[in-house]
């Protein structure tokens, strides 16, 4: 009653189920089945009119569908997003992505928020923090310690002479190595940065963090984008785009700095990306001037304060002459009594 199965494979994206079922039946009865890879048809004996009339069997149609995947609504509301964007629509594509973020999956089973991983950063580095003033700590209390026996060792020679004088010495050098080798040790704990735990779809929710990022420069919330950008940083952290755009957000609050950190960053994940590279030149430059502007600034203040000090005395920084030695780099000062404070 049954003859061989005819497969037939189909791209569902614009095709035309209906025409395949109309030629497979020819005005038959089926049934479209949810298998695995393709429509197949199969002939059995059926009720049709056809089938009464001569025997024949009649289709019955199988077509795949496959299940849906935990970032698929993601997925589409990223894409609306991205056509409001192209639009200028940047508060709908603000939304759109804020949906996307909040349809994928988090949680037990996949990994933290955007918001958790912020706070897991802000605390290791508040971990960071207080472990270099314990550092500090120690390191004052063991040069403090080390004053104390120099001190003890040189009264020791002036009362009792230099017997035993070498092998303090020797026992001193070994414990200063001891110390320098743990101060290395804690010094490469406390540099070592954050790392983020894996998320299952962490390069996807990068890019629509990222792209949320993207809606908030244009809508000028710079501090904004500077979060969303960190955390599709700490979702994928070679994800050159989401520096360039924090880059742009840090310029525009004047952080150039920060700015020039992250182009630079961007441009070594990517090194054909020549947006990067020029931004690295530009903010080179801009740091550089930030730079001299900030040294103009803090010589102004710290003549203004010696001034007021050397004002007590009828003097001011203008009786004394700075003279560089083009040879050794030096200066050379010298005293013009002449010169008066006004």
């Amino acid at each position: 009653m049954t003859s061989s199965p005819q497969k037939q494979q189909f791209d569902s994206e614009g095709f035309d189920l209906d025409a395949i079922v109309d030629a497979a039946l020819d005005g038959g009865e089926g049934v479209v089945y949810e298998l695995g890879g393709g429509i197949t048809t199969t002939y059995t004996a059926s009720s049709s009119k056809k089938a009464k009339e001569d025997g024949s069997a009649v289709p019955v149609i199988a077509v795949a569908v496959a299940p849906p995947h935990p970032t698929d609504e993601s997925e589409r509301l990223k894409e609306l997003g991205n056509i409001d964007f192209k639009r200028g629509n940047h508060l709908d594509a603000y939304d759109y992505y804020t949906e996307a973020i909040e349809a994928c999956p988090c949680g037990e089973g996949y990994g933290p928020t955007g918001k958790e991983l912020l706070a897991m950063q802000e605390e290791y580095e508040e971990a960071r923090k207080e472990g270099m003033m314990e550092k500090e700590r120690q390191r004052r209390e063991m040069e403090r310690a080390k004053r104390i026996e120099k001190e003890e060792e040189r009264r020791t020679k002036r009362e009792f002479g230099n017997d035993d004088g070498d092998d303090k010495k020797k026992e001193t050098e070994k414990d200063d190595d001891k110390h320098d080798d743990n101060d290395l040790q804690q010094k490469e704990e406390i540099d070592e940065p954050f790392i983020p735990p894996r998320h299952l779809y962490g390069p996807k929710l990068a890019i629509y963090y990222s792209n949320r990022g993207a809606t908030l420069l244009h809508l000028g919330r710079f501090g904004e984008c500077v979060t969303d950008c960190s955390i599709a940083i700490l979702y994928n952290p070679t994800y050159a785009k989401a520096y360039m755009r924090r880059s742009t957000a840090y310029e525009q609050i004047e952080k150039i700095d920060l700015s020039l950190a992250d182009a630079k960053m961007a441009y070594q994940i990517e090194p054909s990306n020549m947006v990067a590279r020029k931004s690295v030149e530009r903010l080179t430059k801009l740091e550089a001037e930030r730079m001299e502007k900030l040294k103009v600034e803090t010589m102004e203040k710290l003549k203004g304060l010696g001034n007021s000090l050397l004002s007590n005395f009828g003097l001011s920084l203008d009786n004394f002459n700075a003279v560089q030695d083009p040879k050794t780099g030096g200066y050379s000062i010298s005293f013009n009594q002449n010169k008066r404070s006004e």
